[in-house]
């Protein structure tokens, strides 16, 4: 099977260069060069990993970040040649799934794209936790959470929550093993399937928007609690 990858760069040497190398390693590319032109392909097509620059033309890759993100679920590696830590977090923060820094090489970048290919297949084979398997329909009840496993949505009070695919992962993780704790290098490898690196960006971001949509105060989290100096666990509700 040949994976999909739509390149979102307005960078034409970078553009070709991406395209090259990952049709050698047998991957299916097609470009776009600003962000009109992404979110149009993306309308008639689907992908299997998006590259979305940071800077683009017409639409900015954080707008079309939102974009994607409020249809699809689509792996997004967002390319930045800026490097600040705030920029990655707020990729992040919007749904991205990854990161990579310019000038990066080809090596490291089709060692993403795989990881990241890698992740989503683990994903969906391990997408009902062992607890509800017997019983798919089961929907799961924490405090004035409703978790539907089977749909990977989220309810609270009634009211659908717009989780990301990692944000719901995570949650999944805790309801999955209500009594452990977790370390930030053990949620990583739980969600990410990688080793750590030590960046504590990336679960900060996402555990500070999985909070922001879940809790009534993301300041006195009250579903998934921190243990200062150690990690996280499951609140008691």
């Amino acid at each position: 099977m040949h994976h999909k990858i739509l390149v979102v760069e307005d960078d034409s040497f970078i553009s070709n260069m991406i395209d090259e190398g990952l049709t050698k390693e047998g991957f299916t590319v097609t470009a776009a060069f600003d962000g009109e032109e992404a979110l149009e392909k993306l309308s008639q097509h689907s992908y299997d990993v998006i590259l979305l620059d940071w800077m683009l033309p017409k639409i900015d890759g954080i707008e079309c970040l939102k974009a994607i993100r409020s249809k699809s679920m689509v792996p997004i590696l967002m390319l930045s040649a800026k490097g600040e830590d705030v920029d990655k977090a707020l990729g992040l923060g919007f749904g991205a799934d990854d990161y990579i820094s310019k000038p990066f090489s080809m090596l490291e970048l089709i060692a993403r794209i795989k990881a990241m290919l890698r992740r989503e297949q683990h994903y969906m084979d391990t997408s009902a936790p062992k607890e509800v398997e017997k019983n798919k329909n089961d929907i799961v009840a924490l405090g004035e959470l409703r978790i539907d496993m089977d749909n990977f949505s989220v309810k609270k009070r009634g009211n659908e929550l717009n989780l990301t695919a990692k944000e719901f992962n995570i949650l999944k993780v805790f309801i999955t093993h209500p009594s452990r704790v977790y370390t930030k290098a053990q949620l990583y490898q739980a969600i990410w399937h990688d080793a750590y690196q030590g960046d504590e960006n990336v679960i900060n971001v996402h555990m500070r928007r999985l909070r922001e949509k879940i809790e009534d105060d993301p300041s006195q989290p009250v579903y998934i609690k921190t243990l200062w100096g150690i990690g996280y666990k499951l609140g008691e509700l």
